[in-house]
Parts: structure tokens; C-alpha cells; sequence
């Protein structure tokens, strides 16, 4: 029995010794977990997830990715697939959200060389669970994986050239992250981020999203984890969420659509982070277009 702790919440957990045996692999794609934060657990527990005998490590990590949503959508906090930043100056966060192969690592790149800091690197902990309060980042994933090709178009001192690799860890660029998390961070502002893949690209735009659209995207980014295929077994992650929880989550994804505008950017990974400095920023949003999809 051990106990995995994810953001000061603890997740008993049945496991064989893969577990432990390879845990410094584990660990840094668990969201709000810290590498010393597998514990050893109490036996008598009955709630404890059973991951597979023999399971393999991406089996592991996604298995108790899926039941560390579970946990933390329990407590009012939505799991995102999204990159959070906070700026070393006044502590304002921002989210970047996009779909695989968007962008979020470049902008986050992009803001890094500003002087920004990566609180998530994939996967965001967004506590909504404050009456009257605005969601907080609370932490994330500690892995920063970058496609080198596209990294180094943009940012060529960054990335190392190794061959035959399709991604890239970045997490040991120095000052890159905030660690450990000082506090929670407030969320200033979220952008749903596109990078034209053309260095020379032009002005690019920025827009708000109407509510509608908005919640989608939030609704989609929350869910992320459960969105997994297993390699071996065949165990549909998505079922995991009954429908009481679906609705919990629904309610959340609702409420963030409601609380914290999101804006969507297109454009070169700096011009996105011009957009978002001064949204971050300003005292008022600046004046932007309400757009749709």
C-alpha cells in the first residue's frame, strides 16, 4: 500500500514495486506531485485505486493521472491541460490552454525569456472552490515537454540537437520553473493560444470568446485525463467519471467560463506573449473583439 500526495491530498494506492522502482519517471507527469511524495500507505484501506499486476509505466501514470481527477474534482479543483505561469513581479498567473501541438509551450517559452516562471508544465490545478473567490492555481506537472523542431525554429538556444528524440524535457532549463511553488496564484487571465508556424508571422489577433464557447474549452482542457488509451488493459478511463461527478465538473467548468474571460491569440509565440503581458497587466482588460468558433 502506498499513499501518492498530489497538492497536500493523499491517493491510496495498491500497487507491485514498479511503483517504486520507477518512480523518478512517474512522478514528474502527476500533477501537484512532488517526487518525495509517494508514501507508504495504510493496508486497511478499502478505497485504495488497484493499479494492474505487471502494469507498464505509461499504463501507471495514466491510471493514477485518471483517479487523481477524481480526487481533486471531489475538493472543487479541475485537473486542466494547460500551462501556468506566474510573473515574478506581483505574482499574476496566467493559464495557457490549446489543444496538442498549439503552441502552449512555445508562448510559455516565449514568456520565460520575459521573465516569467512555469508553475505546470501540461496539466494545471485550478482550485475553484472558493465562494466569491477567483480560481487559483494550486500546481501542475513537472515535466515540460517540447517538439524539438518547432522549439528550435523559435527559440534555437534552448534546445539541445538530439537525434531520434520526438520531445524534448526543458524542465531543467535554469530559472525556467517556479520550485517549489511559493503559494497558490491567483489566475489573471487564460488564453486559449494558436502559434502560426511561420516565424515571419504578421500581427496575428486576440479576441474574447463568447461564454458558450468558452465553457467548451474549459470543459474540454478539464477531462483531459481521462482521455488516455491503456496499452495493455481494456479499461476506458472516461467511465471512471460517473455522472455525479460529471455534473460537479460541469459546474466548475461553468463557473471559470463565467469568472475569468478567455481570450484566444493567434500570432508568433512573442507576439501572443506581448498580448498577454498586457492583459496580465492592465488594471482593465484592454479592448478586444468577441469573437465565436
Amino acid at each position: 500500500m502506498y499513499e501518492v500526495v498530489s497538492a497536500g491530498r493523499g491517493l491510496e494506492v495498491r500497487a507491485d514495486a514498479v511503483l517504486v522502482s520507477r518512480w523518478e519517471e512517474i512522478a514528474p507527469h502527476l500533477p501537484g506531485v512532488p517526487r518525495d511524495g509517494l508514501r507508504p500507505g495504510l493496508d486497511m484501506s478499502t478505497d485504495a485505486v488497484r493499479l494492474p499486476q505487471g502494469a507498464r509505466v505509461g499504463d501507471v501514470r495514466r491510471l493514477l493521472n485518471a483517479h487523481l481527477h477524481l480526487l481533486h474534482l471531489a475538493h472543487g479543483t479541475l485537473c486542466l491541460h494547460a500551462v501556468a505561469l506566474r510573473h515574478p513581479a506581483g505574482g499574476r498567473v496566467v493559464v495557457l490552454l490549446g489543444g496538442h501541438g498549439a503552441g502552449k509551450t512555445l508562448v510559455a517559452l516565449a514568456l520565460f525569456l520575459r521573465g516569467w516562471r512555469v508553475m505546470a508544465g501540461d496539466v494545471t490545478l485550478v482550485d475553484c472552490s472558493a465562494q466569491g473567490l477567483s480560481p487559483r492555481v494550486v500546481g501542475g506537472t513537472a515535466a515540460f515537454l517540447a517538439r524539438p523542431g518547432p522549439t528550435r525554429r523559435w527559440f534555437p538556444d534552448l534546445v539541445p540537437s538530439v537525434a531520434g528524440e520526438d520531445r524534448v524535457d526543458l524542465s531543467r532549463v535554469p530559472g525556467l520553473w517556479e520550485s517549489p511553488l511559493t503559494a497558490p496564484g491567483t489566475v489573471a487571465a487564460a488564453v486559449l493560444v494558436d502559434v502560426d508556424g511561420d516565424p515571419a508571422a504578421g500581427e496575428g489577433a486576440v479576441g474574447v470568446l463568447d461564454g458558450h464557447t468558452a465553457a467548451n474549452v474549459w470543459w474540454r482542457a478539464s477531462g483531459h485525463l481521462l482521455e488516455r488509451l491503456l496499452d495493455d488493459a481494456p479499461v476506458v478511463l472516461r467511465f471512471l467519471e460517473d455522472g455525479e461527478a460529471a455534473v460537479r465538473r460541469l459546474s466548475l467548468v461553468r463557473a471559470l467560463a463565467r469568472t475569468i474571460p478567455l481570450h484566444a491569440a493567434w500570432g508568433a509565440p512573442e507576439l501572443i506573449a506581448d498580448r498577454i503581458e498586457r492583459l496580465a497587466h492592465a488594471a482593465m482588460p484592454v479592448p478586444v473583439t468577441e469573437v465565436s468558433s
